[in-house]
């Protein structure tokens, strides 16, 4: 797994301003990873043994423009294209997530609503808004629908600009309005999308390929409908009771003064969902582990005035499978699903699978926060508050990909005692977690060091008294599983 990351780093020499800072970054992204502590930059340097050298270079690195972390994505992102097959289309997704803070002089930190909190009560928290965008590249290319992992290609700050004082000029005022046009979540994401299409089009191998975004409804809205470029499909989600329209009437259209965009109102997607007449289609996708048959209802083309008069969105209704918190429970369902599509063509089947697959941002978010510690650098200047985090995103996604370069399948750690208890799955088609990634790259780098060769014997199973007198010491365990 460690030769698999020296491709990738190695293909980050054009990130940093001088060859010689190449090794530094180096070091850092493997000190990031391996880190026992807090993730913080002196926690690096603690953890590849520099704490007791100048520190000043390691931060210079990110606040002087030494080192673009944009090229990592950029080497993320063309390896994980390198994986699709040749007529598969790139699914991506978009999302936000925010970052706690403590210090009151953290560039972009505001008050914010927490998604995490209560539906029956609105709460606040001091945090940083970054936009993420991730790639979806299937476990197993040769059978769909199935899972899929996603791989961040873009980790942008999305800072909102600070209100001007009451006594404020003018011309301050009306800065402000603009520059808060251009810092909306979805205007920054509408720019997300036509920069991925570009680079795509840049790409002659990946040039002709269709791009199907998953969003939700943060997204869906005439900022980024109205505005899409060619070969695009974005897939979100809508309100139940939202306004759609059928598609013009033709003799209406041919009739003299303006041409109509929009025909007669249609129900509301609640509505139709409880419309006996429009029937419930089935469909086979993956989710939660397995495959399920989905109840779909499919109406369209539609015309909705968030997508403009050109456009010709489909409508997806989704009913939510039933579930059992427990074994005996009565059977639970969630709330159903509203989507749109802009491509009214597109298969049902692509079309449901990219939409469950985009859960995996949702992952990405997690692991990125509790496993690599994406936040915890106490940075708060302009520059180290954008290249800090989004260097930290980029080395978890080339640990997900070092995982799919290797040529053979990764050895596991012996397992714990509540883990070796479960069924016994198959090793090929077994998902490792972001964690036992992290677990097996500390053993491969440290082993030889700590005195473990191989796996074999690694656990050594004594069967003495049930309440031992004393606890062993085992440096080994204590390195490699620690989380």
């Amino acid at each position: 797994m460690r030769a698999a990351l020296d491709l990738l780093f190695d293909a980050t020499g054009e990130a940093y301003s001088h060859p010689a800072l190449a090794e530094r970054g180096t070091t850092l992204g493997y000190s990031s990873l391996l880190c026992l502590g807090n993730r913080t930059i002196t926690g690096m340097l603690s953890t590849c043994g520099q704490q007791f050298v100048d520190w000043s270079a390691a931060y210079r690195l990110f606040e002087r423009e030494r080192i673009d972390p944009a090229v990592f994505f950029t080497v993320a992102r063309s390896t994980a294209l390198s994986f699709l097959q040749p007529e598969e289309p790139v699914v991506a997704f978009l999302d936000d997530t925010l970052i706690g803070k403590t210090g009151r002089k953290v560039t972009g930190a505001s008050w914010r609503r927490d998604p995490l909190g209560p539906p029956f009560q609105t709460n606040l928290v001091w945090s940083q808004r970054f936009l993420q965008c991730s790639l979806a590249l299937r476990q197993n290319a040769t059978i769909a629908p199935g899972p899929a992992r996603a791989i961040p290609i873009a980790f942008t700050h999305t800072p909102t600009p600070k209100k001007p004082r009451s006594n404020a000029s003018d011309q301050e005022k009306a800065a402000y309005r603009q520059l808060s046009k251009q810092t909306r979540l979805s205007a920054v994401g509408n720019a997300q999308i036509h920069t991925l299409r570009a680079q795509l089009n840049a790409d002659p191998a990946h040039s002709g390929r269709s791009l199907l975004i998953g969003v939700d409804g943060s997204f869906t809205n005439a900022t980024v409908l109205k505005h899409l470029p060619e070969r695009t499909t974005v897939i979100g989600r809508i309100r139940k009771d939202c306004s759609l329209c059928r598609l013009p009437d033709q003799d209406a259209s041919a009739s003299r003064g303006r041409t109509r965009q929009y025909g007669e109102r249609l129900p509301t997607p609640e509505q139709m969902r409880q419309d006996a007449t429009i029937p419930w289609i089935t469909v086979q996708a993956w989710a939660a582990g397995t495959l399920h048959d989905f109840r779909i209802k499919s109406i369209g083309p539609v015309r909705w005035r968030s997508a403009g008069g050109k456009q010709n969105p489909r409508l997806i209704i989704i009913e939510p499978l039933a579930y059992r918190p427990r074994k005996g429970a009565r059977l639970l369902y969630r709330k159903p699903t509203y989507l749109i599509c802009t491509d009214p063509e597109l298969d049902l089947s692509t079309l449901l699978q990219a939409y469950l697959w985009r859960w995996e941002i949702e992952v990405n978010f997690r692991e990125e926060k509790s496993l690599l510690g994406v936040g915890q650098p106490q940075v708060r200047t302009p520059e180290t508050v954008e290249r800090v985090p989004a260097f930290q995103v980029a080395l978890y996604s080339f640990l997900l990909l070092a995982e799919r370069l290797v040529e053979k399948p990764l050895e596991h750690l012996p397992q714990p005692l509540w883990r070796r208890q479960q069924p016994d799955t198959d090793k090929n088609e077994c998902r490792r977690s972001t964690g036992d990634l992290i677990r097996h790259l500390r053993a491969e780098i440290w082993g030889k060091g700590i005195g473990v060769e191989n796996f074999s014997g690694f656990a050594i199973h004594h069967h003495g008294a049930s309440k031992p007198e004393k606890f062993e010491k085992c440096l080994a365990s204590a390195v490699f599983y620690a989380s």
